[in-house]
């Protein structure tokens, strides 16, 4: 089994990464990424114990970029963790989350809700705090009976506690990750909220600012979907992968390796990316 889409406490996560490693192999996954968002903070730690555990492991980052009224998300793969300057760009998407965290709690508590920073940095394990840690506390405080009711109504973009922060045009995302000599893919691309054919020109248009690949297999997407994704990137010669979007409990509706019930990511999958990214590491990329 393939997960190329996890998340750990390092973001919004609920597992710490080496616990995220533990549960992927007691789930019977062989190939795992850990994707946080805007972070690399939890690699090391999900390295290291992946190495110990004989885990095929992918070091990776999830990058959020400005498209028209809706949000798209850039995949890194195999990205050097380490790199400074990679670090430098996500310390500045950090720093604007930081930013917009009070104000939505401010417009949480106009609205009736009584939660305060310090509770959802409480319940973030003082790292990365997100939506997803406001919405568990809307939870756990009875405000409402799931954490995607909390997104439905209060938190999603367009809801009336949402708050904009800023994000990287899709070129410079892309750029970012290979800067860090990572491979940029596509994440969930159904989320854009395009047509197949409107699709297809946007991503040959990323093509040309450096994309790599796709996200055709994802936690919701039908075998119609599927079909027709992979028919985008086989058209233009894209590295194809999949993942679950696993957030543990903070989204108990989606499991890892399994999504929503149907997701099963083909082992050519990684046998295809595994293949293109030792043909990036020879040529020194």
């Amino acid at each position: 089994m393939i997960d190329l889409h996890t998340h750990s406490t390092a973001s919004d996560g609920s597992l710490e990464p080496a616990a995220l490693v533990d549960y992927a192999l007691s789930r019977g996954i062989t190939c795992l990424a850990l994707t946080d968002h805007d972070t690399v903070d939890g690699i090391q730690e999900a390295l290291e114990h992946a190495k110990r555990l004989d885990l095929n492991f992918l070091a990776g980052v999830e990058i959020s970029a400005e498209f028209k009224e809706k949000t798209m998300h850039i995949l890194g793969f195999d990205i050097d963790f380490k790199c400074g300057k990679l670090n430098d760009k996500l310390k500045i998407l950090r720093r604007s989350r930081s930013d917009r965290n009070p104000k939505i709690i401010e417009k949480l508590n106009e609205r009736g809700f009584d939660i305060t920073m310090e509770e959802v940095t409480a319940i973030s394990g003082g790292k990365v705090v997100g939506r997803p840690h406001m919405a568990k506390m809307l939870l756990d405080k009875g405000y409402v009976p799931s954490v995607q009711e909390a997104f439905d109504l209060y938190l999603a973009k367009g809801k009336p506690c949402y708050v904009d922060k800023f994000r990287f045009e899709p070129s410079e995302a892309v750029s970012v990750i290979l800067d860090g000599r990572g491979l940029p893919v596509l994440a969930h691309p159904l989320s854009l909220g395009l047509g197949f054919d409107e699709l297809g020109v946007v991503v040959k248009k990323l093509k040309e600012d450096g994309l790599a690949g796709m996200e055709c297999f994802y936690r919701n997407h039908t075998a119609e979907d599927e079909k027709n994704l992979l028919e985008i990137a086989e058209k233009l010669d894209l590295v194809i992968t999949g993942g679950s979007d696993y957030h543990g409990a903070n989204r108990p509706t989606i499991e890892i390796g399994t999504g929503e019930g149907k997701l099963r990511v083909p082992p050519w999958v990684w046998e295809k990316l595994s293949a293109r990214l030792e043909k990036n590491r020879k040529a020194g990329n």
